[in-house]
């Protein structure tokens, strides 16, 4: 997930709506198999995979400023491509700068101001004015990380076999961590991850590109500047205290995104202060939450929370109660312009397909395992 703010207000951007959302949709390629702007080769391509967001900013595809604003810095370290195969590479090498399908999205929202609980940390986080406009982006490493977990699943079937590890569904399977095999997934799942922040740094200098088109304005003069950039379905090594005393473990964020209070190590310089700013996607007629994460977290959930509303009903089931064109009406009846590869891919994520977002958010917060900044809304929506 990943957010942007710009110093444009609703009023501003409202009436040209149509014309940046069909610009997105033309700059951002969308939907199954679509290909990237950026052609790399096999060496240019490993070097994404050691370095992510940072080779994208070095060849121009962004600020220096993005990288603090990016977990990790952009980078995961000890990324290793020479345990990525080449079915997986072939998957990865076309797709930098590709939105994607499924549950993927790059949306324009505002900022109400009744939907800012809490102004000041809205503030250091670039929501300084009411009606702000923002875009999100939601997209990952496409094929690539789905291929090298599918290559080391068969890996780690023999593993667990000379370990004797028994797990009630293949894709469960592992591997001890210190041994070779794992170590080897570990640094090849790093590639896909810096394969991920790659795709969404290139994704955003598109946006950047697009309201400059729109507006006639620098993407500086429109404060076109980062928020943060977070991640799920990874796994890292986090230094969190269990049973009373300071642990190094390895905490699988599957379905879950990084949530620390701060002073935490795992903060970038720029948040040290205030904790890991975290991006919650709840549906494309309902938004985004911007919420910010605690101590709680740390000692409760291993440094975690939630990293989206999640669904009510399968695809299919949705696809089945409504048609995408109906559904493209209707959001455009409440005020959101839509502009999806198909309809049937339109129809797999209708609102009611997820769970309600505030009840999420509720939960969430009641918890105490983060705490909510900001509702996103959004008037304009690009799905693959």
């Amino acid at each position: 997930m990943r957010s942007l703010v710009t110093n444009l207000t609703l009023k501003e951007v409202q009436p040209k709506i149509k014309e940046i959302t069909d610009t997105l949709f033309k700059l951002v390629p969308a939907g199954v198999g679509c290909k990237g702007f950026i052609k790399v080769n096999n060496s240019e391509f490993e070097e994404v995979m050691r370095a992510g967001s940072k080779w994208c900013v070095e060849k121009g595809f962004g600020w220096q400023e993005d990288l603090e604003r990016t977990e990790d810095n952009g980078t995961l370290k000890g990324a290793n491509p020479k345990n990525v195969s080449e079915k997986a590479r072939s998957r990865g090498i076309n797709q930098l700068g590709t939105l994607g399908s499924g549950n993927h999205y790059l949306e324009v929202q505002i900022a109400h101001a009744e939907d800012i609980y809490d102004e000041k940390t809205a503030k250091k986080l670039g929501i300084v004015d009411k009606d702000q406009v923002i875009i999100t982006t939601h997209c990952g490493s496409r094929g690539f990380g789905h291929q090298n977990a599918t290559d080391y699943l068969k890996v780690f079937e023999r593993v667990m076999k000379e370990h004797n590890i028994k797990v009630p569904d293949r894709e469960l399977s592992c591997a001890p961590f210190k041994t070779q095999e794992a170590q080897d997934y570990y640094s090849a799942m790093k590639c896909s991850g810096n394969m991920a922040y790659a795709n969404r740094q290139v994704i955003m200098h598109k946006i950047r590109e697009a309201f400059q088109q729109v507006f006639k304005k620098d993407a500086e003069k429109l404060g076109m500047h980062l928020i943060y950039d977070c991640t799920h379905n990874l796994a890292r090594e986090h230094k969190i205290k269990v049973d009373g005393k300071m642990k190094k473990v390895l905490v699988h964020l599957k379905g879950a995104t990084t949530s620390v209070g701060p002073g935490s190590e795992r903060l970038t310089s720029l948040y040290k202060d205030l904790g890991s700013p975290i991006i919650i996607g709840g549906s494309m007629e309902t938004g985004s939450y911007l919420m910010i994460g605690t101590k709680k977290a740390e000692e409760e959930t291993f440094g975690t929370t939630i990293h989206g509303a999640g669904r009510t009903m399968s695809r299919t089931k949705a696809k089945k109660t409504i048609r995408g064109e109906a559904l493209q009406k209707r959001m455009m009846e409440k005020g959101i312009y839509v502009r999806g590869v198909s309809m049937s891919g339109l129809a797999e994520e209708a609102g009611f397909a997820y769970k309600d977002l505030q009840q999420v958010g509720d939960s969430v917060e009641k918890a105490g395992i983060s705490k909510r900044i900001a509702l996103l809304k959004p008037i304009s929506n690009v799905k693959g």
